[in-house]
């Protein structure tokens, strides 16, 4: 399925939260002090970023949008360095200010790439200090097609159902950056994105993927949401939908340098996708769900709060011929396998050791994905691969196999199980087509009778003459000795 980026740069956005400051020093480390057993830091430099709904806002504008700002500051210059930067992007700001509390500042002390100490400058706000927030967000909301509220607990967001109500209203969007454990306040919102751990304070820890469905979709009927993104760290994200199978996408960072600022991305690349593009039908908002996963793994490359601009994300999305692809557990694949069933996609499944990746295996891997349109390989796990090939085997383990597999561009899915045979796969994925590689009757492929019976198709394709794991080990054995 082919995902496509979305002319941002029709999107107005407004964003309400809690605005604040992330302030960096910068420098180098060479000693300890003599006062205490901490680490001195010459401060070479220092920079300013809005962060908070602040880093929101200043995503949408680098992504090209339109970005209103509604939130909170102090009579102090950290306020007015905030404007500055803001205004630079394009954002425009309208600020209440307090006039007996500061700018909420986060001040960060880094050396090396490496983050020592946060210091935090903050009181949280009031009703005092928020008075006249509603009529700023109700005139803003005249001319924005979403509404975004970034809250991180600072007093900002004290009435976040009145700022719901106004929009649903105008039959205007909310999507919700939620914190605490009353969820109870962001009732009615069209989408709420709250990362794991936010989301088990609210329902309990969740031991299983099946859990977190069945948890998240208690939540949705009780809240009266429209569907629920769950951002899970190295696990990806799911997003959850009223008709619609979970979908479960795998993370996308291929290396993590900082997380922060990772859930300002996200929910800035949904407001813009879901701004422009018909939300109505359950592939639109998939196809926002999987661009956002791209914008994610790109902040999370980046140290400290950055925003992606609209060329790299256009970049990522260009790139990313087939979304989704990747390692994943049983249950995850089980999830993402039904949602691309609902897409009308056809599952191909394969299986094997996958020991030493060599030329028939990508040429075998490359016919079998032309049977359909996504690709399922399931390799054997070490034990596994011991019992069925004998001691000394495998020769890599089976996280790099998996990984060697997941990059190679006909593979979607890439799964591992420990029993010697797939047939517990095969029953909860169902796949269209099964393949084998190798000198097998279709007789002789394992499951295959169980694909057949529900009208599926077994097939076998040869390897590469001469090309197999066995002889390529013997031959490194015969040089080696």
């Amino acid at each position: 399925m082919k995902l496509e980026m979305p002319a941002l740069q029709d999107a107005r956005v407004l964003v309400v939260g809690d605005v604040m400051l992330d302030r960096y020093y910068h420098g180098e480390t060479s000693r300890i002090s003599p006062e205490a057993p901490v680490a001195v830091v010459n401060v070479q430099g220092q920079e300013d970023r809005p962060g908070g709904a602040s880093n929101v806002a200043l995503n949408l504008a680098a992504l090209g949008a339109a970005a209103t700002l509604v939130g909170v500051v102090g009579r102090d210059s950290t306020a007015d360095s905030l404007r500055k930067r803001l205004a630079a992007a394009g954002v425009q700001c309208e600020f209440l200010e307090s006039s007996n509390k500061p700018t909420i500042t986060k001040l960060r002390v880094i050396s090396k790439h490496q983050q020592l100490l946060r210091l935090d400058f903050e009181k949280e706000f009031d009703a005092s200090d928020t008075s006249g927030l509603g009529d700023n967000v109700e005139k803003n909301l005249l001319n924005s097609q979403i509404l975004v509220l970034s809250d991180y607990s600072k007093g900002t967001l004290t009435d976040p159902a009145a700022l719901i109500g106004l929009a649903r209203q105008l039959n205007i969007p909310v999507i919700v950056d939620p914190k605490g454990t009353d969820f109870e306040k962001y009732r009615g919102a069209t989408l709420i994105t709250p990362n794991l751990p936010e989301f088990e304070a609210v329902v309990g820890v969740c031991r299983t993927e099946e859990e977190i469905v069945d948890k998240g979709r208690g939540l949705m009927t009780s809240l009266q949401l429209e569907s629920i993104l769950i951002t899970r760290g190295e696990n990806g994200m799911t997003l959850l939908r009223p008709t619609a199978p979970e979908l479960h996408l795998p993370a996308k960072a291929q290396e993590v340098y900082d997380v922060t600022g990772a859930g300002d991305t996200v929910i800035a690349v949904l407001a813009a996708v879901i701004a422009v593009v018909n939300t109505s039908s359950q592939q639109s908002l998939a196809d926002a769900t999987r661009i956002a996963n791209l914008a994610a793994g790109l902040a999370v490359g980046k140290l400290g709060t950055a925003a992606i601009s609209g060329p790299e994300l256009r970049r990522a999305v260009r790139d990313e011929e087939n979304s989704g692809k990747g390692v994943m557990s049983a249950a995850q694949l089980e999830a993402t396998v039904r949602d691309a069933k609902f897409d009308g996609e056809r599952i191909v499944f394969t299986n094997g050791c996958f020991d030493v990746i060599h030329a028939g295996h990508v040429g075998y891997l490359s016919e079998a994905r032309q049977l359909g349109d996504r690709l399922v390989v399931a390799i054997n796990g070490d034990s596994s691969v011991t019992r069925l090939k004998g001691m000394g085997r495998p020769i890599n383990p089976v996280e790099r196999r998996m990984a060697v597999l997941a990059g190679l561009e006909a593979v979607d899915w890439v799964v591992s199980f420990d029993s010697d045979t797939p047939e517990s796969l095969l029953k909860a994925l169902r796949p269209d087509t099964l393949v084998k590689g190798g000198d097998y009757a279709v007789a002789e492929v394992v499951g295959g009778d169980f694909v057949k019976s529900y009208g599926g198709d077994v097939k076998v394709l040869n390897f590469i003459d001469d090309c197999s794991t066995s002889a390529i080990v013997d031959r490194i054995h015969e040089l080696s000795s």
